[in-house]
Parts: structure tokens; C-alpha cells; sequence
């Protein structure tokens, strides 16, 4: 991986540990990531990392469903979970294929550079 896309990964790795939506397992994998960075282990933990983010991103059909069901209003409060209902359907019909969250939002733009991190 060359330097710039290190240092746009690092970036972007950094805005998703400090996103509130981020995930305990996310973000361990970002941390295991950095600590990975210049080590015989980097290309393992990169590995590791991409396979969590594409596990962890909310795809725009499920944060509508989720939003949309009771777990969601026990999750988000009745109101909030209408808000984002709304929200999610809106950014669907401008062609969103996921959540923009913060965390959502850094994870895309760090699955963009996928094949150059690779």
C-alpha cells in the first residue's frame, strides 16, 4: 500500500473509532489494524480489517427494515426511529446504498481504497 493511501486509511480509521455508531468490534479491529501498520502482520490485520467492515456496514434496505421494526423503536425511541425511517428512505431515493452514520460513512470511504490497501 503506498503512503498516501496509508495515510487516507489511517485518517479515515481514526473518524470511525470516534464515531458514537461505531462498533466494540470495529474498532477493535481498526486499533489491531493500526498496531499492525510497518509489522510482519500487516497484511493479515489488513485482511481481518476489511472482512469486519464488510460486515459491519449498514446496507440502506436493512437500516429501513430497522428502523422500521420494534427493535428499532426500542433501539432509537418512537420518534427518533421514525426520524430515521425517514431519513433512510430519503437517502435511498438519491441512490444511498448504505447508512451515513459517521461510522457508516468512514467505512465506505475506507472499503473505496479496498484493492489499494490490499
Amino acid at each position: 500500500m503506498d503512503q498516501k493511501v496509508l495515510d487516507y486509511v489511517v485518517e479515515k480509521t481514526h473518524e470511525l473509532m470516534n464515531a458514537p455508531s461505531c462498533s466494540k468490534e470495529a474498532k477493535q479491529a481498526a486499533q489491531n489494524w493500526l498496531d499492525a501498520i510497518g509489522t510482519d502482520n500487516q497484511l493479515a490485520e489488513t485482511k481481518k480489517y476489511i472482512a469486519e467492515l464488510e460486515a459491519d456496514i449498514m446496507p440502506i434496505d436493512g437500516l429501513i427494515a430497522f428502523a422500521n421494526s420494534e427493535m428499532g423503536f426500542k433501539v432509537f425511541g418512537e420518534e427518533m426511529a421514525k426520524n430515521v425511517l425517514a431519513h433512510a428512505q430519503d437517502i435511498k431515493a438519491k441512490g444511498a446504498k448504505y447508512c451515513d452514520c459517521p461510522a457508516c460513512k468512514a467505512v465506505a470511504d475506507i472499503l473505496a481504497k479496498k484493492e489499494q490497501m490490499l
